[in-house]
């Protein structure tokens, strides 16, 4: 039988140091799918992730030379390339379904199969869907099979999104900015991912302008020039090495923005931990026993982010009373609740809401779900007493670079193995 990667942590060291945050897999990739739209871009701070490898597989079959030197990515357009995406990059992640907005924008149709990704629960992408429908694109279903066309090209629009996704908004600004006309968008997503994607279309020749309603005007073009950007630093990585100090009682400093992360840090205030932060750092110095942090309820940015639920979950699990959680964006997403079971968690759930009681952690034999459940589980072995072990680690590496790295820096007990 052949060995898989895996992790040895063996908790109860103390995290310190300073680290500075990895470009924002959550902006690089909508970026990434938004250069079909232009002759060359230059993206900087862009993170080595197993995502951004998948899509510059798809940007390769779509007709372009990608090359990466660094921590820059150069994406230069060849030829025409083909119009379609193969089921084998769709299925590797959800974001493959954000280079539909662009294709069809760029070249009039696209084949693709339902995108793949971490198992959360639902993931619709009938809003993506039926927002390029009110551009103009004809779409069918033929088995697992979408062939999206827009036969006399797509149009300018007013489509109103009945929910903020995150996803739906993203491929709707790629499609408008590469149509020749004006689309309004109104209940669009607010995240700063979506305005670092603003940012590189702006850059790119798209006019758009974000109201104070809240609405997004966008006036697209035939040909988009391309640019130089750089990746804003990934809000989600910083929150998990502020988590990683919390729970192990040590003390860090990270550089990302703090205006990004109000919610999270809100919730570690509550939890004990001391916070001061600078322009663009955030350093936290954690209790010798967090507190439990009371009601934790996802929302939409900039309410706390459904992607930090597991892994303050995990800090919630190693700290002193209750905290509740409800989770109001991917109700079932509690596939990390057993393996945190596995190292002690006394963990109650009931539909979208969970009650944990913090208890002493226990080392034991886990394993990664997703990408975030992952984090959570080796940040909880982090904390617990004796030695644990995590397989399935290629989850985590859809979103983190240098992981193993950083917590060893950190002072973190912490190696690849075979399991």
């Amino acid at each position: 039988m052949p060995f898989m990667r895996g992790l040895r942590i063996v908790g109860g060291n103390r995290l310190s140091g300073t680290i500075a945050a990895h470009g924002a897999k959550n902006a690089v990739l909508p970026i990434l799918a938004a250069t079909v739209l232009c002759s060359r871009s230059e993206i900087k701070n862009c993170p080595d992730l197993s995502d951004v490898a998948v899509s510059c597989h798809i940007l390769r079959h779509l007709g372009f030379a990608v090359e990466r030197a660094g921590d820059t990515l150069t994406v230069t357009r060849e030829d025409t390339g083909c119009r379609d995406v193969p089921p084998e990059w769709m299925r590797a992640m959800r974001s493959s379904i954000l280079f539909l907005g662009g294709m069809l924008a760029r070249c009039g149709s696209v084949t693709l199969c339902p995108p793949g990704g971490c198992a959360l629960g639902g993931r619709p992408i009938d809003l993506h869907l039926s927002a390029l429908r009110q551009m103009g694109a004809v779409i069918t279903e033929e088995g697992d099979t979408l062939r999206c066309t827009a036969p006399g090209g797509l149009h300018g629009a007013a489509v109103r999104l009945p929910y903020p996704s995150v996803g739906a908004t993203e491929n709707l600004l790629i499609a408008a900015a590469g149509t020749p006309a004006e689309t309004k968008i109104t209940g669009a997503a607010a995240e700063p991912e979506i305005t670092d994607l603003m940012a590189y279309l702006r850059a790119c020749g798209a006019l758009i302008e974000s109201r104070p309603d809240g609405a997004i005007l966008v006036q697209g073009r035939e040909a988009l020039t391309g640019c130089c950007h750089t990746i804003l630093p990934d809000r989600i990585e910083a929150a998990t090495y502020l988590a990683a100090a919390a729970i192990t009682g040590g003390k860090v400093t990270v550089y990302a923005s703090p205006e990004h992360l109000a919610a999270p840090l809100a919730a570690l205030r509550r939890m004990g931990c001391r916070i001061t932060t600078g322009e663009q750092s955030i350093t936290l110095i954690a209790p010798e026993r967090l507190q439990g942090a009371g009601n934790i309820v996802t929302l939409p940015y900039p309410g706390f982010p459904t992607d930090l639920q597991a892994i303050f979950m995990a800090l919630a699990a190693a700290a002193e009373g209750y905290t509740a959680f409800t989770e109001t964006v991917f109700p079932r997403r509690w596939a990390h609740v057993e393996e945190l079971r596995r190292l002690g968690a006394d963990i109650t759930v009931a539909g979208s809401h969970a009650v944990i009681r913090g208890a002493p952690l226990i080392g034991s034999a886990l394993t990664c779900t997703d990408l975030r459940a992952g984090a959570a589980v080796v940040l909880a072995a982090l904390a617990a007493r004796g030695e644990s072990t995590v397989t399935a680690i290629s989850h985590i590496e859809r979103g983190y670079a240098d992981f193993v790295p950083t917590l060893r820096h950190l002072g973190a007990d912490i190696c690849l193995t075979e399991v």
